[in-house]
């Protein structure tokens, strides 16, 4: 699994997520995005981020099979924690951040996606909160700044997905283009940023997320106490054990 960051000379930063098979981050893969994205803010010399996977998919949220392979809640509150910080480190990013996304966004893909300043994504993506069949709550904060709010109810209580396409006409998704020109629609975006001022765009991206509406820190903070109810209660680990018999039966 690696997380790599790389700055080209024109100033954007490339964060690369790639972990095989789906992008089911680890614990520690979580904690790494919150890094890389930490390491933008305080080089001066990033001017932008662009986050972006290799693979199926952009991301497909937490790796479940580490919890299950883990005793106690070690696991879980580990994922909560690296989650938090991984979308906390996205949203208060010094510079902006682009999000380029692939195949299936899901969960925690959401989360970062959520939080990210703009996002472009291919022709066969795809973005959806399937908590619910899992047993665990969170990124209905994020999903709720792609969709309106009636829509991000219906998509959470279903576990439905819902294509890049239909998420331009509500302007949360800039533009869906093919595959295969992903990563330049994404760069170009990134290239008109990295023109202006820094200092200029900096001041920029702490005044507009001064501005929000809403503390998605503290919103998805809330959000995350439920999942960790649920799974005292039990109540997780039978929906995933469920949920995993069925995904057997599909195969």
């Amino acid at each position: 699994m690696a997380i790599t960051s790389e700055l080209r000379d024109d100033g954007i930063r490339v964060v690369t997520m790639e972990h095989p098979p789906v992008n089911a981050l680890t614990v520690q893969g979580w904690f790494d995005v919150a890094a890389a994205m930490d390491e933008a803010s305080r080089d001066m010399s990033t001017k932008v981020v662009v986050l972006r996977a290799e693979g199926r998919g952009f991301n497909a949220g937490v790796d479940i099979k580490e919890m299950q392979q883990t005793t106690g809640f070690e696991a879980l509150m580990g994922a909560n924690k690296g989650c938090f910080a991984a979308f906390k480190a996205v949203y208060e990013c010094s510079v902006p951040v682009i999000a380029a996304v692939n195949g299936f966004c899901l969960g925690g893909g959401v989360g970062l996606v959520g939080n990210a300043d703009c996002v472009i994504a291919s022709d066969d993506a795809f973005f959806g909160v399937p908590e619910v069949n899992q047993g665990a709550l969170g990124a209905a904060t994020h999903m709720a700044r792609l969709v309106p709010q009636h829509l991000m109810r219906t998509l959470y209580f279903t576990a439905r997905t819902i294509k890049a396409s239909e998420l331009v006409q509500h302007g949360s998704v800039l533009e869906v283009v093919p595959r295969g020109e992903l990563d330049d629609a994404a760069l170009k975006v990134a290239g008109e940023i990295a023109a202006k001022d820094t200092r200029v765009i900096r001041a920029a991206k702490e005044a507009l997320n001064g501005i929000d509406p809403i503390d998605v820190n503290k919103s998805y903070r809330f959000e995350q106490g439920f999942t960790f109810e649920l799974n005292l209660s039990g109540v997780s680990d039978e929906l995933r054990d469920e949920f995993a018999g069925t995904e057997k039966s599909k195969k």
